[in-house]
């Protein structure tokens, strides 16, 4: 709808115009437990630049019944068309205008979303806000540069609770009025209603006392783990509040984890939501620990970067969530008495890698993005606005030096508390304290895309002693359909230099920092002295760039990978091969026996866990079509071994058990994940709990050991919401035309499905070998595409169309029949870039599965 898709030029014009003052919202949600619609009152107050004129609020709601502006009531159906509400003859100074409108429950996880717990059959709400959907619940301005108070009132059911983003106040007669917020962007306004539990603390210090709440729903807090998640909690306000000189700046802070959340969490000013996956209701691996502690910090750091300063439009988007992700990792790496000392390894292996990639699709675009309007930011939550911006953020606090980094951070927030910025305000701000030109800089590293590669040149003496040592920068092509120019950039660089100790460890004998820019720099610094076995560029992760090793490191790396005594120098080699497989520099089989040969000397678990991922999807996708059942056999066969050789109980054990069941194929391994489950067999420490329990069950059903019945056993066995999921997903994976068909249309033919059920059955539809059984659902994925976007909501759709995309067909027949779609006249910019992310995909794939087939000859 023409309406719904706000412009940049639109919400500017609104911003010269108004300036908002107050919004009063009053639900009626007293009809929640039945869903359907629910009563909505809007009363706003906002100001009108001299010469007054037209504009427009917004609402996305099934009935208006009523529009009064400054006392005159407008015809409601007249002046509600396309999600807007159009004002006519606005006058100059204050204006006020009401709105009493019926808006609708959702399943999607936009609005206001209502879920039912199948274990107390009681309804449980909460509102997602970002990005634009504050507009489904309550009339609003929908753009972050109109900031105003937010007074709710809202009516509930009986014995339930409601959060908000101010104080939880005591209700009169099930109403809870709550006090007007600061000054903030409708997007961060929340409510989360229903019979949650709930775990209350403070945060104490020097004077300060802020209330701390954590709520899940009564059936999951048997598992909450509060002191855990308070501990974490209250690191990050020692952290975040020394570093940034700023109090935290909302009287309360409320932590919610609600079910069926699209996102990992949401940055709600005093009141955030998190997926509640996060409630972890059987045994995970410390890495899973590690994440939650990392959203939960990243989550803290909104507070003031988005929620006390925030930006001004959707193209400084970065300026939210790239410094909440580094932040949170810088966070947890410095923090005194953190459990995870090596979150920067982990950002190295994990969210460094998700940037390379996004990196290098035909969607990449700058850290400062261009958006057009809000179909452009939808699709811009990535790998970009996230990693590569969190990764070059790293890379400006070496080259300005931390102390002037946070000091400019600090004036930042001084100066901008409450309003709303560009990327100007912080690099002025950074100047000021660094003494450094940063418009140079900020050009080449925030205005501009794509990625550089770093190669060391090294020339040595008969006697190994290094006579040249350079660094050579390259500019790759950017991917084709990429806007933009290939861009050297300036580099803030440590280069370690390690060797084999007594007891066969890598170990660092010499480190030099420098600056890399141009296409050669020079490191003298090293000529003269003895070649160490591994010189690794990039050490310590400073910069953003991909990696190569010369010759006769990666021969040593090869050889030792596992070797190294730091996990960050392992991580980064590991992060190497894995790019040089993506890029069809490193064949599949030559990769699986890099991993098999270092991964059993792996001790960060983080790394385990993404190795794993990574040799199943290369393996799956890259590997030579004719090779790819004997490497995963090979693969398999090694997942059992380790997995009967770890520690009774470790974290490494379980993460074996879940890689032997996500390829199991013989029957001899099918009959061990059998009786695993039905107890006929152990393996000594090995917890078959609940969530173990449905990767097995998964695993069978997708191999056709289990049918309906085995898998309503099992939902009978946790009859949860986690295990209705658990079961869609088994479901849909049975390799069957009729499974596959039942699946199919409840995703596509159907729009009954709430968001995580759907997702669930996606990700049980697909697999990878299952590839001829699929075949036939390409034609009618493109066939049905153009009416999914059309008709359903953004988060639904867009996980259909990545979702469903026929990625696991590598052929070139896929990637003709996208392109062929792509280039009718049909597809919008939005839905354009998902669709030519996935085929970049295949286009790879195909690639490296070339790459794969050569090195066999």
């Amino acid at each position: 709808m023409p309406g719904t898709n706000l412009t940049r030029e639109e919400a500017r014009q609104r911003a010269t115009l108004l300036t908002v003052d107050s919004y009063e919202i009053d639900l009626d949600l007293t009809g929640a437990q039945e869903g359907g619609t629910y009563r909505s009152v809007t009363t706003v107050r906002f100001d009108v630049a001299e010469g007054g004129g037209e504009s427009f609020i917004d609402l996305v709601a099934p009935t208006v019944h009523e529009v009064t502006l400054n006392g005159d009531a407008l015809d409601a159906a007249e002046v509600f068309q396309d999600s807007r509400i159009a004002l006519p003859g606005l006058l100059p100074g204050r204006n006020v205008l009401r709105v009493v409108a019926d808006c609708a429950y959702t399943n999607t996880g936009e609005g206001l979303h209502r879920f039912v717990d199948p274990v107390d059959d009681q309804a449980y709400l909460y509102t997602q806000f970002e990005v634009p959907d504050a507009r489904r619940v309550f009339a609003s301005f929908e753009q972050p540069d109109l900031k105003a108070t937010f007074r709710f009132t809202v009516k509930a059911p009986e014995g339930w609770t409601v959060v908000s983003n101010s104080p939880t106040p005591e209700p009169k007669d099930n109403v809870w009025e709550f006090e007007p917020t600061p000054r903030i962007s409708s997007y961060i306004t929340a409510l989360i209603v229903g019979p949650y539990h709930s775990v209350h603390s403070v945060y104490e210090k020097d004077g300060q006392s802020v209330p701390l709440g954590i709520y899940c729903r009564p059936s999951l807090a048997e598992h909450l783990d509060a002191d855990a998640i308070f501990e974490v909690t209250r690191q990050g306000f020692d952290w975040f509040q020394e570093k940034f000189d700023y109090r935290y700046p909302f009287k309360k802070y409320d932590q919610l984890f609600v079910p069926e959340f699209n996102a990992g969490a949401m940055e709600n000013a005093g009141a955030v939501t998190i997926r509640d996956q996060y409630v972890f209701r059987s045994k995970v691996t410390d890495a899973a620990y590690e994440v939650r502690a990392a959203t939960i910090l990243h989550e803290l750091a909104h507070m003031w970067f988005g929620d006390l300063v925030t930006m001004e439009w959707w193209n400084d988007l970065w300026l939210n969530e790239s410094f909440a992700t580094y932040a949170e990792a810088a966070c947890q790496a410095d923090a005194p008495g953190s459990k995870w000392p090596h979150s920067w390894t982990t950002f190295a292996n994990q969210m460094k890698t998700w940037a390379y990639r996004q990196d290098q699709l035909p969607s990449t675009h700058p850290i400062m993005a261009d958006i057009s309007d809000l179909d452009d930011v939808l699709v811009n939550f990535d790998g970009i606005t996230y990693a590569k911006g969190a990764s070059v953020l790293k890379q400006l606090v070496a080259y300005v030096g931390e102390e002037a980094f946070f000091k400019g951070v600090q004036a930042y927030f001084k100066r901008h508390a409450f309003g709303n910025t560009r990327l100007s305000d912080l690099l002025g701000a950074l100047e000021e304290t660094s003494g450094r030109d940063l418009k140079t800089w900020s050009k080449a590293w925030l205005e501009t895309a794509g990625i550089n590669v770093l190669r060391p040149e090294i020339e040595t003496d008969a006697n190994g002693v290094i006579t040249s040592f350079a660094i050579r920068q390259e500019a790759p092509a950017l991917p084709a359909g990429a806007k933009g120019e290939p861009t050297l950039r300036p580099h803030r660089i440590a280069i370690g230099a390690y060797d084999l100790d007594g007891d066969g460890k890598l170990v660092r004998g010499d480190r030099v920092e420098l600056d890399v820019d141009g296409e050669l720099t020079a490191v003298p610094q090293l000529v003269g002295k003895p070649r160490p076995a591994v010189l690794l560029l990039n050490d310590d992760d400073l910069s953003y760039a991909k990696v190569r090793l010369d010759e006769q490191s990666l021969a040593a790396v090869t050889e030792h990978l596992g070797d190294f005594t730091e996990s960050l120098p392992r991580a980064l080699c590991w992060a190497s091969a894995w790019d040089m497989t993506r890029d069809a520099e490193l064949a599949t089989r030559d990769y699986l026996s890099l991993v098999l040969s270092g991964i059993g000397k792996e001790s960060d678990i983080g790394v385990v866990q993404s190795l794993h991922r990574q040799v199943k999807l290369a393996i799956d996708q890259y590997a030579a079509p004719t090779a790819r059942e004997a490497l995963l056999t090979r693969w398999t066969e090694a997942t059992l071994a380790h997995l009967r050789a770890a520690e009774a109980g470790s974290d490494h054990q379980l993460a074996w058990a879940r890689a032997f069941a996500a390829t199991a194929r013989t029957p001899e391994q099918l009959d061990l994940l059998d009786a695993l489950l039905d107890g006929t067999q152990t393996i000594e420490g090995l917890a078959v709990d609940t969530e173990l329990r449905w990767a097995f069950v998964q695993r069978l059903a997708a191999v056709g050991r289990f049918g309906g019945s085995e898998i309503a056993a099992e939902y009978e066995r946790d009859k949860t919401a986690a295990g209705e999921r658990h079961a869609a997903t088994a479901r849909a994976a049975r390799p069957t035309e009729a499974a596959k068909a039942e699946a199919w249309e409840s995703v596509v033919e159907s729009d009954k499905l709430p968001n995580a059920v759907q997702e669930a059955v996606i990700a049980g539809f697909v697999q990878t070998d299952q590839r001829e059984l699929l075949a036939s659902y390409t034609e009618r994925y493109f066939d049905a595409l153009k009416d999914v976007w059309e008709s359903r909501s953004h988060e639904m759709a867009q996980q259909i169309a990545v979702g469903l995309y026929p990625a696991v067909q590598v052929s070139q027949d896929t990637l003709d029949r996208t392109d062929a779609w792509l280039a009718s006249p049909e597809p919008n910019a939005a839905l354009r870039r998902l669709v030519s992310e996935s085929r970049s995909g295949v286009e790879r794939a195909l690639k490296a599965q070339a790459a794969d087939a050569a090195a066999a000859e």
